[in-house]
């Protein structure tokens, strides 16, 4: 009987099981998106944002999602506050973090080559490596906890090295290469291996959200509706195979 329930649990979908949430960056955009996808589900969604107070649009889905989401205030790049928050949530499983906060320190007028603030760099470096990196960090026993044992960080296709044809976007661009060899290592500790935690990479694609109007301005984008609903399947059927990947919403895998 044993053998047939753990080949049960094998099958069955993430979403059948899995029911805790922590996203990052989570008051606006994908984070956002994310938040409300999940509590659809019926998970428990801790929806996280380093606002001064509750933002408009999370107490609208605390309103609408009663019960299902927690807001908690927290700056990635506040290291202690995170070990705080992690504190506070203490004996919680938590079966998936989304590493989603990031910013992309202006578009490509404010990162051209001779006029680089490397001050502007060293923040979108802090938020968008380092703080999914502590995140993890922080959290790790957690997700360890968990029955779904995830990590997933909020990547971009211009991260991909391979795929660079043209200069630009120098802070954007270096941050999301590093974030993906961050995770990458990461897959490969024995604190995670040894658990069983699944590292994974995804990527929204170029999605009409303010954080895209910010570096590209208004044009027509991705809904944020598809591109996180596919950004979720991919999570659900993301291979667990000990290679750590980067897929876009749609699937398609981004080289390196």
């Amino acid at each position: 009987m044993r053998f047939i329930i753990a080949a049960l649990l094998v099958l069955m979908p993430l979403s059948a099981w899995a029911s805790t949430v922590l996203v990052t960056g989570a008051n606006r955009g994908i984070g956002l998106e994310f938040a409300r996808q999940y509590a659809e589900k019926g998970w428990t969604v801790y929806a996280t944002h380093r606002r001064d107070g509750v933002p408009e649009s999370l107490a609208a889905l605390q309103a609408q999602y009663p019960g299902l989401i927690i807001v908690e205030t927290l700056d990635v790049t506040d290291h202690g506050g995170v070990d705080a928050l992690a504190k506070k949530l203490g004996g919680i499983a938590i079966d998936l973090i989304v590493n989603n906060a990031g910013i992309s320190g202006g578009g490509s007028a404010t990162q051209q080559f001779g006029q680089l603030d490397y001050s502007t760099f060293q923040d979108v470096m802090d938020v968008n490596v380092a703080g999914p990196l502590k995140v993890a960090e922080a959290f790790l026993k957690h997700v360890a906890a968990s029955d779904g044992k995830m990590i997933f960080t909020v990547t971009s296709s211009q991260g991909s090295i391979a795929s660079v044809n043209r200069p630009g976007l120098y802070y954007y661009r270096a941050s999301k290469s590093a974030v993906n060899m961050v995770m990458i290592n990461l897959a490969k500790h024995p604190k995670i291996t040894e658990r069983g935690i699944l590292v994974g990479l995804v990527a929204p694609g170029a999605t009409d959200t303010d954080f895209m109007a910010e570096v590209r301005g208004r044009m027509p984008l991705g809904d944020p509706k598809e591109r996180v609903a596919g950004m979720i399947a991919q999570i659900e059927n993301y291979p667990r195979d000990g290679v750590t990947r980067s897929f876009e919403w749609d699937g398609e895998e981004i080289p390196w």
